[in-house]
């Protein structure tokens, strides 16, 4: 071994200079001396490798790593800068900010899994990065629309499914029954129009019935909405997925799979947080309306022009027989008229998003709401009117649409733009159930009728829980009725006229009750329109019950017994955990516990996350034990943090409160990385408390988020650091 070659195992630590203009010291030289006492600002620091971990440094210290190394084929040493990597920063007296590496689990597979997260849906978001795109009124109504703009797809072969039970001839009355569900467009369209004006903020079903009808019609709505989001994901993806095996028959076997491939696509894309962009969700809606509206057009005029079966005021007799299973009936008609009142869902998405527009907001959001209405009766009228001049009936492997398309384009390239754009938008609408459906969870958990975990943002700064939830609930759906659209429309439309009814029949309440300047005309439209879906909703309930309806009903029941269920528990959880100034008063002073001969009283750290019975018991015993007490609580919210500050410095003003923000929305690494920081300047003597809730039955256990626990297997390791576990049972 050649002597001569300098050792590799110095580490040098620098404390930089604080002054921009001074210079950095020169590189220090290698030595094996360790320093007595901690250094100024500007003292060299060398400390060998087998020492480096026990250095007398201030844990507030800018510190650097140099190392010397040497190159892999030559002698000639080199000097290896590694800046400090900090985990927290302090922002403010009392404030610390974790760093994306203060972020970033400890352990290693905490770490493999969110390298693998990141790998999949990208790195995480800061909360300070949340974008809400103000949209014009061409780009909301792409936006917005595509939902209820893509059920013309499908609402047309739905009326003939049912029709066709009673033989050919029933056929003919398709158009009849399109123009009185277009009749009900425009009475809905109306009815949203004073919805908007009265809730520029956003006046979803959930939130107008909660706020003028009460609690139990608020949570029948929420139901209905939430059953509406799934079965919105399972019919516009069996219908996208219908278009697609239309143009190309031999997928048709493979639908089921297709379209559980494409909600785990549309899952994927949402957990990476798609932004709400108008430029790129206009794309597929223009295009379809332009494709549609091209093929409607060019459809009329070969009518009129004589180039097609019918004519233009006699419908075409159809392209093949169909035996009669029942008799022609009311009923039938009613069924029929049901099954195409899917047209309408989607109507209500531009009251939700009121507050997405650019100012004038509610002007704009009416104006866009009308834009829709007529578009939609449109296309659905020329679909249906060119369905029966082309003498059109459904088929098991091609949809309406399709054919329709075949019998005015023929096999041209055409005829598969036109297609694609079919599946496209459909897709779209499948996708704007993805906001929606996470968006109403995470309110739903605010109000305190849903599990917590709802109200969490991922990594991307989507609601997590909520998507997952809705992909479950659809890929469930599409596997269980075969992907079939007409298997699932019995199910569909039955809460969303429900959520109609409801949400219209608040603002009735509402105008009667404030009664503001033309309160007379908004009541008679809200009226009317509660009205005619009420009659809707009976009649989907009447003609859809055996066929599927009484799994939407059954489903709609039992969320509205669960949200009653959980808001009591947290209601009870409330009363039994919040506290008063005479309680926080009745608490004995600190004590000072006698110490065996060389111990040293620890700092006492307490996670907290409220200031209630559980975080008080904790400071009862850490008054008991004696010493320092710290209170940590990590938030991702700067005002909500500062309003617990300020409470807690009134009521505890002898226990010191830091706060941690956290803007990736983590807190078991932040803390580890304040209890280390705190550790440090304890000088390795830190007890560290971990209050926790024991529930009696193991569904409450699911209702909080008792992440402080999982501190305990990450701290009874940890040098210089105890873990105390201090565990409350609530009294009922």
């Amino acid at each position: 071994m050649d002597e001569s070659r300098p050792r590799r195992s110095s580490f040098v630590r620098v404390k930089r200079p604080r002054d921009r203009d001074e210079a950095a010291p020169e590189p220090p030289q290698v030595t094996e001396a360790r320093p007595a006492a901690p250094p100024d600002a500007h003292t060299r620091v060398v400390i060998p490798r087998q020492e480096r971990g026990r250095a007398t440094v201030s844990p507030d210290a800018d510190i650097e790593v140099r190392e010397v190394r040497y190159g892999a084929t030559s002698r000639t040493p080199y000097l290896r800068i590694v800046p400090k990597q900090q985990r927290l920063t302090k922002v403010a007296p009392g404030y610390l900010e974790a760093t994306p590496l203060g972020s970033r689990p400890i352990d290693a597979v905490g770490r493999y899994l969110a390298d693998l997260r990141r790998l999949l849906i990208g790195s995480p978001f800061a909360t300070s990065q949340a974008i809400h795109e103000r949209l014009s009124k061409v780009k909301a109504l792409a936006v917005f629309s595509s939902d209820a703009l893509s059920s013309s797809a499908y609402a047309t072969e739905e009326i003939l499914i049912v029709l066709a039970l009673a033989g050919s001839g029933a056929l003919k009355w398709s158009l009849p029954i399109a123009a009185v569900i277009v009749a009900l467009l425009a009475i809905v369209a109306l009815s949203y129009h004073q919805t908007i004006r009265a809730y520029p903020s956003g006046g979803g079903a959930y939130i107008v019935a909660h706020d003028n009808l009460g609690q139990l019609p608020g949570l029948v709505a929420a139901a209905a909405l939430l059953v509406d989001y799934t079965l919105t994901v399972a019919v516009s993806v069996a219908a996208g997925v219908a278009a697609i095996t239309s143009a190309a028959p031999a997928l048709f076997d493979l639908k089921v799979p297709l379209a559980v491939a494409v909600v785990a696509v549309f899952t994927w894309g949402n957990l990476r947080g798609i932004r709400e962009s108008g430029t790129i969700f206009s794309a597929p809606t223009y295009f379809f309306i332009a494709s549609m509206g091209l093929v409607i057009l060019v459809g009329v005029a070969k009518v009129v022009l004589g180039y097609a079966p019918g004519s233009l005021f006699h419908a075409a007799p159809p392209q093949h027989p169909i035996e009669p299973v029942e008799a022609l009936s009311i009923l039938l008609i009613l069924r029929a008229f049901s099954s195409g009142s899917a047209a309408l869902t989607g109507v209500e998405a531009i009251s939700n998003g009121v507050p997405a527009f650019k100012p004038p907001e509610s002007y704009n959001a009416r104006v866009t709401l009308t834009w829709m209405a007529c578009i939609l009766a449109f296309l659905f009228l020329g679909i249906t009117f060119l369905a029966s001049r082309y003498g059109l009936v459904p088929e098991e492997r091609e949809t309406i649409v399709s054919q329709l398309g075949r019998e005015v384009l023929g096999e041209s390239p055409l005829y598969y733009v036109y297609q694609a754009a079919t599946a496209m938008v459909l897709f779209l609408a499948a996708n704007t159930a993805f906001a929606d459906f996470p968006r109403l969870s995470a309110i739903l958990a605010g109000d305190g009728y849903m599990p917590r975990q709802f109200t969490f943002k991922g990594d991307r700064l989507a609601f997590t829980n909520g998507i997952l939830a809705l992909a479950v609930g659809a890929c469930v759906l599409l596997a269980v009725f075969n992907a079939s659209v007409t298997r699932l429309i019995p199910l569909y439309a039955v809460g969303v006229f429900v959520s109609f009814t409801l949400s219209q029949s608040g603002m009735v309440r509402r105008w009667w009750r404030l009664r503001e300047p033309g309160w007379r005309t908004s009541m008679l439209f809200n009226g009317v329109g509660a009205a005619a879906t009420a009659v809707v909703a009976m009649i989907f309930l009447l003609t859809k019950f055996t066929h599927g309806a009484w799994i939407s009903t059954l489903l709609m029941g039992l969320l509205v017994v669960l949200f009653l269920l959980v808001h009591r528990h947290y209601r009870r959880f409330q009363e039994l955990v919040q506290v008063s100034e005479e309680d926080v008063a009745r608490l004995p002073p600190p004590a000072s516990m006698p110490l065996a001969p060389g111990a040293h009283r620890p700092l006492i750290v307490i996670p907290v996350d409220d200031l209630n019975r559980i975080t008080l018991s904790a400071v009862q015993v850490a008054r008991e034990w004696g010493g320092r007490i710290t209170a940590v609580h990590v938030s991702d919210e700067r005002e909500k943090a500062e309003e617990f500050r300020q409470r807690w410095e009134r009521l505890l003003p002898d226990a010191p409160l830091l706060v941690v923000e956290s803007p990736y929305r983590a807190f078991l690494a932040p803390m580890l990385a304040c209890i280390d920081y705190l550790s440090r300047s304890a000088d390795g003597h830190v007890l560290v408390l971990l209050p926790s809730l024991r529930t009696r039955h193991w569904w409450e256990r699911l209702l909080h988020n008792q992440t402080v626990l999982g501190l305990k297997r990450y701290l009874k390791d940890r040098d210089g650091v105890r873990v105390l576990e201090v565990p409350v049972e609530l009294e009922r």
